[in-house]
Formats: structure tokens, sequence, C-alpha cells
């Protein structure tokens, strides 16, 4: 049996944001998720087809990755591909050799889930660990609290509010536009967009909660804080407020990724009611 990697063009990204879905269950190493896909979707359907890869066996999808930069790929298999060594095998010739046009020469890295044998093969052969990240988790099973702020669903009227926050808290590029596109996206049809206003109707932080549907854990991606009203609680608000709202989406639980070297994320999302998972690393290749 030979394994194909491919390079999924517009048409194939329902069947590569279909198979993504199904992977996802509570337990699961933390691992890409059709929300990260959906955030890209940001920059249009061509520009997200361009940056995916799969890995088929018989034509059927074992191994999806996402090109987050030029230099990242985040990997993940089907839950029963994750020991198949004739797929790692694979996976990290293509990682490795540049002419298979997953990644370039020089520094880069791949995210791939915890435990996967991608992670053993890629230390065999000299592949380094990079900074921590603290996977967390919140249960879903149980009524969530009420935030304490008011907020509020953005629909495309209220885009530019989003968008703004989201600028403010990473000092970014977002624009009302890239909402629109990731808003149009495939993913985005069991997603929300919300926003925390304070007590004069400021719009204070946001996040975009994304749902696989019922029973299967659902994603923050992100979740910021404006530069002007940080250190109030807003973020640990709108962390509950995201819990509540895939809740509503039927998910069963609620996830997030921070860095370690964060330490006032990961608090701010410890305060919300989520719980650390033991951390992960992505591999890197030196230059």
């Amino acid at each position: 049996m030979t394994i194909a990697l491919g390079k999924p063009g517009v048409d194939d990204l329902d069947e590569a944001v279909g198979v993504l879905r199904q992977w996802q269950y509570d337990g699961a190493p933390m691992q890409l998720h059709p929300g990260d896909v959906g955030w890209y979707w940001q920059s249009g359907a061509a520009a997200t087809a361009a940056a995916l890869r799969t890995w088929s066996r018989n034509g059927q999808i074992l191994a999806v990755g996402l090109l987050d930069g030029p230099t990242l790929l985040r990997l993940t298999t089907t839950p029963e591909g994750q020991r198949d060594e004739e797929l790692a095998r694979q996976l990290v010739a293509d990682v490795t050799e540049p002419e298979r046009g997953v990644l370039p020469e020089g520094k880069v890295a791949v995210e791939a889930p915890t435990g996967a044998l991608i992670q053993d093969l890629l230390s065999e052969s000299g592949w380094k660990v990079d900074e921590p990240w603290t996977p967390l988790s919140r249960d879903l099973s149980e009524p969530v609290e009420d935030p304490g702020v008011r907020v509020e669903v953005t629909g495309p009227e209220k885009a530019h509010e989003f968008a703004a926050v989201h600028r403010s808290a990473f000092n970014g590029r977002f624009t009302e536009e890239r909402w629109r596109a990731m808003a149009a996206g495939l993913p985005y049809a069991d997603a929300r967009s919300l926003v925390a206003y304070d007590g004069q109707g400021d719009a204070v932080a946001a996040v975009t909660v994304w749902s696989v549907g019922p029973g299967k854990p659902g994603l923050l991606e992100p979740m910021g804080v404006h530069a002007d009203h940080r250190r109030r609680g807003y973020g640990k608000a709108i962390s509950v407020a995201a819990a509540a709202a895939l809740q509503e989406l039927g998910s069963s639980s609620a996830t997030v990724c921070a860095l370690n070297s964060q330490p006032g994320v990961v608090g701010t999302y410890e305060s919300a009611g989520f719980r650390p998972l033991p951390e992960r690393r992505d591999r890197y290749r030196d230059a």
C-alpha cells in the first residue's frame, strides 16, 4: 500500500474539514481542529486550500496538515493512525525533504499530537523540542456561570468591533474584511464570534469559538482583551462566555492552548474554569 501526499484544491476543502471534525474526541491529545482551519480562512478559501496538505491510503485521508505560515506545519492524524508506522515514516520523509513541497529548507517546525509516532521518529532524526505549551479544557456537562458582563454574538454589522479588539489585543492587522472572509468559510457554520462590553458600552474583549457538533470538544481561537482594558477581569469573563456559547452549540468541552511563556494567559483560563492538561511541545529542525 502506498501513502499519497495531496495538495487540496478549493473543491476539496469540505472533505478535509470533514475528516478533521470526525477525529475530534474528548480525551484526545491537543491536535489540529477544524477551528484552526476556520481561523486561517480569514485569508480566503484559495489561500486556505493552498496551506493544507493531506496524506491518504487507498483514497482515505489519514492525516491533515495546515501550513500556519511557511515554516510551521500543524499536523494531526486519524486516531487509529497516530502509531501507524508506515504513515509516520512517510510523514517524516515528506516534512524533512523540501522537494516534497511541505516545508522549505532552513529552520522549520512541526506540531503533532503528543504520543504520536511521528514525534518519536522526528526526535530520532535530530529534531529538537520547542517551547512548551499548556492545553486547557473545561468540561461542559454542568451549567456555565454568568460571565458578569454584557456579551453579544458578532454579526456582520458589528464585525468592525471584533476586529478592533483583535488588532489591539494582538498588535495585529485583523480587519472587518478578514472577519467576513472567515465567517464565509465552511467551519464557521458551527462557530460564533463574541464581544464583551464594559459599563460604558466599549468593546473590551473578543473570542471566536468553534464547535464541531454535539458531543465533541469545541475550540477557543482566538481570545483577546483590548490593550486599554487589561487586568480588569475581562479575559476571564469572555472565556466563561465562550464556554457557555460552546455549551449551547452542543460541545462536550471547551479547549484552548496557551504558551507557558505567557503565564498570565494560562492563569486567565484557569480562573474561567479551564483545567490545565500535560504540556505539549512542537518539534523543530535548525537551519
